[in-house]
Parts: structure tokens; sequence; C-alpha cells
């Protein structure tokens, strides 16, 4: 194996802690703001270290115009669609069903991979996915079963999901924006400089006043910081780095760590519970991605 893509490795491992932890982080900060409020806030602390950066090394923009036109599209899908779906869905659900209906993320990435990127898929890889795309479905579904908070609850699910499907698409196009050379670091933060652009609007014209800001407790300004320095400039800066080495598959299986984070600090510190639907829907994923990623691993292993 060569030394970069042990590089890339790294740096993926460092990004599934980062995203592990920051769920959790996000539930919790959603206690003291409002998504809107906490987006918004988010991103013009991650605006303000992008000018810092661009003043020091400069604005490092494709020439070419269609390269330029995906880089505008990629910025407001990660930043505007995907972290908006995710941000107002966690609002509405647990940190242990996110974490699950996110897992079908890998299976998901690598299969648009085939079709977008021309990267390889194994029958059994397509079964595996349909396996945990079945318990990715009961998992949304539970609240409906439960009979508990049943209409906010399944709300959050789908736009988790749809948060999911989002970030498939920003994958391909962070892919092909690194295959034509695009800066990474550009790409982070021309992202959230336009998530910055995109949300501020709406928070000018509505009835929010910037003094409630500094009267929220400061564990919950905290939470922003982490979600804009570490989990935002740092952590895409990092997963965007590695993708230009590794396939989108693979970086897509960092994903599966994500829980490994995130679940004990969502039962620990948050105080969330178990329940048996729960459990079966990630019964049913860990099957699908069991048979989906021992293949792959099989082929890999041959080629």
């Amino acid at each position: 194996m060569n030394s970069a893509r042990v590089r890339a490795y790294l740096m993926l491992l460092v990004v599934a802690a980062i995203w592990g932890i920051a769920t959790p982080v996000i539930k919790y900060t959603l206690e003291g703001f409002s998504p809107l409020i906490f987006l918004t806030y988010r991103f013009g602390i991650s605006t303000f270290i992008a000018f810092i950066i661009f003043a020091i090394n400069g604005v490092h923009l494709p020439k070419d115009r269609k390269t330029l036109l995906i880089l505008f599209l990629y910025g407001f899908l990660n930043s505007v669609v995907s972290l908006g779906l995710l941000f107002f869905g966690m609002e509405n659900t647990t940190v242990l069903e996110s974490s699950l209906i996110t897992l079908a993320s890998p299976l998901i990435i690598s299969t648009a991979g085939v079709y977008f990127l021309h990267e390889h898929v194994t029958r059994r890889e397509k079964i595996g996915m349909g396996i945990a795309i079945i318990g990715t479905i009961l998992t949304i579904i539970e609240p409906l079963i439960n009979n508990g908070h049943s209409v906010l609850k399944l709300s959050g699910n789908l736009l988790i999901l749809g948060y999911v499907l989002v970030t498939v698409v920003t994958t391909i196009f962070a892919k092909n924006l690194l295959r034509k050379d695009t800066d990474a670091m550009a790409m982070t933060n021309f992202s959230f400089i336009i998530g910055f652009l995109s949300f501020l609007p709406f928070v000018l014209f509505s009835n929010f006043s910037l003094t409630k800001i500094f009267e929220v407790h400061y564990t919950y300004h905290l939470g922003v910081f982490f979600m804009a320095v570490l989990s935002g400039t740092f952590a895409f800066y990092l997963a965007n780095k590695a993708q230009k080495t590794i396939e989108v598959g693979e970086q897509a299986l960092f994903a599966y760590l994500y829980p490994v984070f995130s679940l004990p600090l969502a039962v620990l510190w948050l105080g969330e519970k178990i329940t048996p639907i729960y459990v079966l829907g990630g019964v049913i994923i860990a099957i699908g991605v069991v048979i989906a990623e021992i293949k792959k691993r099989r082929y890999n292993s041959v080629s």
C-alpha cells in the first residue's frame, strides 16, 4: 500500500471520529439555537475562517466555466441543501435513528460510483444494499410503529434520508471536481460561504434579535464552534483531500465508523433510549452491510 493511500485512510479516520461526534453535538446544540440560527451562525464562523485562508493562500477557483458551475452547484448542495436537511431533521429525530439511517449512505455511494464514475460493484453488493435499505426503511417508519410523536419524528427521519441522498450527489460532484484538480480547501471554503450568504437573508428578515445570541449558555456556543471549525472547515478539507487519492466507494466505508462515536454519546450524554425496532433495523442493516462488504474485500484481494 503506497504512502498516499495510508495518509488518505488516516485522514478519513479522523473525519469519521469528528463526524461521529458531530451528530450528538448538533442534537444538543439545537436545544439552544433553532436550526436556521445554528446554520447561519456556523456558516458565518466558517466564512470568517475562509476569508483568512483566502487572504493567506489566495483564491484558487477553477478557470473553466463548466467546472466553476459544478463548484457553485456543489457548494449549494453541500451546505444549504445537505446540511440544511441534516440540521432540520435532527431537530425532530434522535441521534440513534439518524445514525442508522446514515449507515445506508456508503452502499448508495458505492452504487452511484458505478454509474457515474465507472467504479466496480458486484451482484452480491447489490443484494447487500437491498437488505440494508429494508433495514433503513424500518428505521424511518419506526415512529409510526411505536406511535409516539409519530408525525414529527417521521418527518425528521425523512429529512435525514434526504440528507443521505443529497450527500451521495455531493460526493460524486466532489470527486469530479478533484479529478479536474480543483483545490480541496477552496471547495470547502467556497461551499460554506455559499451557505452563509444563502441563510443570512432569512435571518435578517425574521424577528431574530442579535442580542439573543449572547443570552444563550456558552456550552451551546461551543457546539456551534465545534461544528464550524472542526466538523466544518477542518473535517471537510480532510475528506476532500483524501477523496482525491482513493475511490468514492472506499471513502464511503468510513461512514460505518460514525456510530462507534455517536451511539455511546447519544445514550450516555443525551439519554436516548434504544427501542426494539431500532435494534431490529440495525441488525437488518448490519446483515446487508456484511453481505456487501465481505464480497468487496474478496474482490479487492483477488484484483
